[in-house]
């Protein structure tokens, strides 16, 4: 989620991603042996047994053709779809159980969405669970100013997380760098996780942005165990320099360790891997989305 759509969700606030250098842990390691290049390594199925896109990375392709940009996404081998509520919703101009039929057709399944959890939510989640949703999540609060403008807005957490539970489905929360960047002496993103219930509230690791923050996603899945439920997988540029702050890049081409990453992930009750890539450069969004597809087709834990 880059700046156009925070303005879009019009929450306050701006993420902080600061002048940071990327830790050594956050460097790849293509995993092969001595004197075997990476093109040379054989080839191995992945570890992970379906991964979704956020529909916010072909974000433009679904304004201009819904129905057409799906179809595509699922040729990649996209079995998940986590979408976002953009102008025409959550389900694209559809109905919620016209999206579902449709996804069903593809052989997809529509496994969360992120909204505007601050309206309408017990509708949301009524229509949500209506058609086998998992979760709704709340994609951006913004930096705030001290740890007292974070407790009402960790407080509301637990009330979204009540309102799905009682509809059957999970709430979550989607971190940006913001979360890792302490505020009088704490980091608000370990404020949230001592805060929730974990019995009413999941979060979202968006792990591009822990690390732009400058920490590390492994110490924060292994530290906390079955809170992170969702991911998303997003690479972070080599070559960029470490204060731009939209620098996704192809998975496998950047500087996290993924194999790795996910490994731990899944080890410590990740359940969704969710593809978000906002930067496309020379390429377009569903070149990268498709390239995304094969690395993580391939990818094999560490």
């Amino acid at each position: 989620m880059n700046h156009s759509r925070r303005k879009f969700f019009q929450y306050a606030g701006a993420a902080a991603a600061g002048a940071l250098i990327l830790p050594n842990w956050a460097c790849k390691s293509d995993g092969t042996t001595s004197g075997e290049s990476a093109k040379d390594a054989p080839a191995v199925t992945g570890s992970l047994a379906q991964y979704g896109l956020q529909l916010w990375s072909v974000r433009d392709d679904m304004a201009k053709d819904p129905k057409g940009t799906l179809k595509q996404v699922a040729s990649y081998g996209y079995k998940q779809i986590e979408s976002f509520e953009g102008e025409k919703g959550m389900y694209w101009g559809m109905t919620n159980k016209e999206f579902k039929a449709y996804m069903d057709e593809l052989g997809m399944t529509i496994v969360s969405s992120h909204c505007d959890t601050k309206k309408d939510l017990e509708k949301k989640a009524a229509e949500a669970a209506e058609i086998g949703i998992k979760y709704l999540i709340t994609p951006h609060i913004g930096a705030q100013k001290t740890m007292a403008d974070w407790k009402p807005i960790v407080e509301s957490f637990n009330i979204n997380g009540e309102i799905c539970k009682k509809a059957g489905i999970r709430y979550a929360y989607h971190n940006h760098a913001y979360s890792f960047q302490p505020v009088d002496g704490q980091l608000p993103q370990d404020f949230m996780l001592a805060n929730t219930d974990p019995g009413l509230v999941d979060f979202e690791m968006d792990i591009y942005w822990v690390v732009t923050g400058g920490k590390d996603p492994i110490e924060y899945l292994q530290k906390y165990p079955n809170r992170f439920r969702l991911c998303h997988v997003k690479d972070r540029s080599k070559t960029l320099p470490a204060t731009e702050e939209d620098a996704s890049c192809v998975l496998g081409t950047g500087s996290i360790d993924f194999p790795k990453v996910l490994k731990i992930a899944q080890d410590n009750g990740m359940q969704y891997f969710i593809v978000e890539h906002e930067r496309w450069d020379d390429s377009t969004p569903l070149k990268c989305a498709e390239l995304d597809a094969a690395y993580l087709s391939k990818l094999v834990f560490a």
